[in-house]
């Protein structure tokens, strides 16, 4: 289902309303099909997009949008299972490994590669660490691994392998828990950016 006019003037103004708030950059995802739609995303204040399910159906637009954006600007989402990338929010099986696609959309031009474990997502037992360095090792891109946090040593796990790991279910129940993660990875020797 392709989103609608009124649906993008939608995300374009809560990106604005976000923009207003954060101190920090952040990246927008989903219904992204054109530079057009990127465009206005950046122009609405988000530091970078990121593409799955339509880099898949049409690879070009990878490099359309890293041409016209740079590639520090785009962010290609892959979502893995049993090796195999997925996609439509991981609901629909493709034929392409997870790293052969990863080392594509870096050729074509992406910035960086968010990579979902559906084997692990919302688990709260741990990334999985065998697909995230797999794909670490196949790119010169920044990895961000997704799917599985469920305790600081997770995050530290992750961080041997990836160049940053995402924080999802584990801060929706408690927002503050983010705070006393960050101290216990800090005393781990877990080398963290200085909060905003």
């Amino acid at each position: 289902m392709k989103a609608t006019l009124d649906e993008r003037d939608t995300l374009v103004g809560v990106v604005r309303r976000v923009a207003e708030q954060l101190a920090i950059p952040f990246t927008v995802g989903g219904g992204i099909r054109s530079v057009a739609d990127a465009d206005a995303l950046l122009s609405a204040g988000a530091d970078k997009v990121s593409v799955n399910s339509a880099a898949l159906a049409r690879p070009s637009l990878v490099t359309e949008l890293a041409q016209r954006l740079g590639s520090q600007a785009v962010v290609v989402a892959i979502d893995t299972e049993g090796g195999n990338v997925k996609t439509r929010a991981g609901t629909t099986e493709t034929a392409r490994s997870t790293v052969a696609w990863a080392k594509q959309a870096e050729e074509l031009g992406a910035g960086e590669i968010l990579l979902t474990s559906i084997d692990s997502d919302g688990t709260r037992e741990g990334y999985d660490l065998e697909i995230t360095a797999a794909v670490a090792d196949a790119v010169s891109v920044p990895v961000i691994a997704s799917g599985g946090a469920g305790q600081a040593s997770h995050v530290a796990d992750a961080l041997g392998v990836a160049q940053a790991a995402l924080l999802a279910s584990i801060l929706h129940e408690d927002p503050e828990r983010l705070t006393s993660l960050r101290s216990e990875l800090k005393e781990m020797g877990v080398a963290l950016r200085d909060s905003a």
